[in-house]
C-alpha cells in the first residue's frame, strides 16, 4: 500500500509519497494552485499512477489548537477530495512542518527563490513521515 501527503498551500499544494512498505516518505512533485478541477484531476493521475491507497493530508491547526483560517480553507478543499476519491483521506496535525523545513534550508543557505520550489513537497515529507511514524511503523504484510 501507498500512502499519499499533501501539503495545501494558497499558492502550491507539496505531495508527498511512501513507498510501499510505508516505511519511507519521498517527495513527489508541486502542484500549483489554479482551480479545483485541476488540482483534483492532478492528483487522482498520482493515485491511478502510484496506486495511492490512503491520502493524508498536513492540518494546519495554531498552536493553541484551534482552528484559524487556513485551517478552514484546508477543510473545505478535504471535504472536496472526499467527493472524489473512495479511498480513506486523513487529516494530519502539521503545525511546525513548514517552518522546520525553512529553518533546515535557511541554514543550508539556501536562497529564497530555491526553498520556494522545494519547500511545499518537503512539507509533505514531513507530514507523511511523521504520520506513519505516528502508527507505529505499521507495516501490513498480509495477503487477505
Amino acid at each position: 500500500m501507498r500512502i499519499l501527503a499533501l501539503d495545501v498551500g494558497d499558492k502550491r499544494i507539496g505531495v508527498a509519497i511512501s513507498d510501499e512498505l510505508e516505511i519511507s516518505a519521498h517527495g513527489l512533485t508541486t502542484i500549483t494552485r489554479s482551480g479545483l478541477k485541476k488540482e483534483i484531476r492532478d492528483i487522482q493521475e498520482i493515485v491511478s499512477e502510484y496506486n495511492v491507497e490512503e491520502i493524508v493530508v498536513g492540518m494546519p491547526v495554531m498552536m493553541n489548537g484551534s482552528v484559524g483560517i487556513q485551517a478552514e480553507k484546508v477543510g473545505r478543499f478535504v471535504d472536496e477530495l472526499k467527493r472524489d476519491f473512495r479511498i480513506p483521506i486523513k487529516l494530519f496535525d502539521e503545525r511546525l512542518s513548514t517552518r522546520l523545513i525553512e529553518k533546515t534550508l535557511i541554514a543550508a543557505d539556501m536562497s529564497r527563490e530555491k526553498r520556494k520550489k522545494v519547500i511545499d513537497k518537503l512539507s509533505a515529507v514531513i507530514i507523511l513521515q511523521d504520520y506513519m511514524s505516528s502508527r507505529g511503523g505499521r507495516c501490513d504484510l498480509s495477503s487477505e
